[in-house]
């Protein structure tokens, strides 16, 4: 069967689905805050989405700065139903990570943080853990040859496995989970990924594959092809058949026939309806991978509730979208255009997974 053809229980189930996207959409309940807590790195990756660096002329934010955002916030929802999570470039090369753990935990809202691994130790996790850490992503692209060839440190793969062991021996006090870009670079090697994970005991695993921004939209050699892109959902499917550990496919695009097959729910791009950021320079927008023209205010000059409630109406209403060959899909009510990452600054669509997947079939069948 296509991946284009939805069998009738999928098509029952999308639907049903996209009442709980609209109603979710009107309600817009804040669910995740990404705070953009600086872009400084301790390395310099191929396929980064952001383009950060060891020394950037763009200071970190105030921790006082972010703290009057989630003072403003808290009055609004239930603390203990909205993550906050810490991203970058790399949180851990903030110095006061444990003091703005701790302001978190004392106003009761549970906090996590995506790092490379590089500069994880037992030490500072014990303090992090202290100051309530609740949930960490480590990233982990490969075997170390490609691992060490994308993020440019020959050091980084041991690192990485370092920090990994580390997560896993903290068990159930941790939600944890490792994250692997699927590329050119490392897309044969995803079999050894899976066993080596296994093997470390790792539970969960999410894969997501290269969008074109920041860094990694100069490296375009990166980019799965079409028959590659069919292979990976294809390995997805069969790992989770397998059970011996969770998989899941990243949020990034609407998968046709393997809607539900390499993720646990259907495809829904919660940028603007459920998710928020706070970006180094205040911006307030959504995912943090989004473009500046999606940007809807600015903690120095708008308060982020009454942005949250009463803008992000392009996120929520994504009418707009069904232009190019978006206009043309029978599957846009569904897919809403895909995500919102995948939009440049025109609004324009930058990739279609199911037309790359169809294509893949094509060429298979070819």
């Amino acid at each position: 069967m296509s991946v284009d053809t939805l069998s009738f229980r999928k098509r029952l189930g999308l639907n049903l689905y996209r009442r709980f996207k609209n109603s979710m959409a009107a309600q817009h309940p804040l669910r995740y805050l990404f705070w953009e807590c600086t872009l400084r790195c301790n390395l310099a990756c191929r396929h980064c989405g952001s383009d950060c660096r060891k020394n950037m002329q763009h200071k970190d934010m105030p921790l006082s700065d972010f703290l009057k955002v989630i003072d403003n916030i808290r009055p609004h929802v239930d603390p203990h139903q909205t993550m906050v999570v810490l991203t970058g470039g790399e949180p851990l090369l903030r110095t006061d990570l444990e003091q703005c753990g701790m302001e978190l935990y004392r106003r009761e809202f549970p906090w996590g943080f995506v790092t490379n691994g590089f500069a994880v130790t037992q030490e500072r996790i014990a303090q992090l853990m202290s100051a309530g850490l609740r949930a960490v992503t480590v990233s982990l692209d490969g075997l170390e040859d490609s691992h060490n060839r994308l993020r440019g440190n020959s050091l980084s793969f041991r690192n990485a496995c370092n920090a990994i062991r580390i997560f896993i021996a903290r068990g159930k006090e941790l939600e944890f989970d490792v994250v692997t870009c699927a590329c050119q670079n490392n897309f044969h090697e995803l079999p050894a990924i899976k066993e080596l994970l296994i093997g470390m005991g790792l539970k969960s695993w999410r894969i997501f594959t290269i969008f074109p921004i920041g860094r990694a939209a100069k490296h375009e050699d990166l980019q799965l092809q079409p028959v590659q892109l069919k292979q990976l959902f294809d390995f997805i499917k069969q790992t989770r058949r397998e059970g011996c550990i969770r998989v899941d496919y990243g949020c990034e695009g609407f998968l046709g026939a393997y809607e539900a097959e390499v993720r646990d729910s259907f495809f829904f791009c919660r940028a603007g309806v459920t998710v928020g950021s706070v970006l180094v320079d205040g911006s307030i927008s959504a995912c943090p991978n989004l473009r500046s023209n999606f940007v809807q205010g600015n903690i120095y000059k708008d308060s982020f509730m009454d942005v949250w409630n009463s803008r992000y109406q392009v996120f929520r209403n994504r009418s707009w979208a069904k232009t190019g060959e978006c206009a043309r899909c029978k599957h846009f009510k569904f897919c809403q255009g895909n995500g919102m990452h995948l939009r440049n600054e025109n609004g324009d669509l930058l990739l279609c997974h199911l037309n790359k997947i169809k294509r893949g079939e094509e060429l298979l069948n070819a």
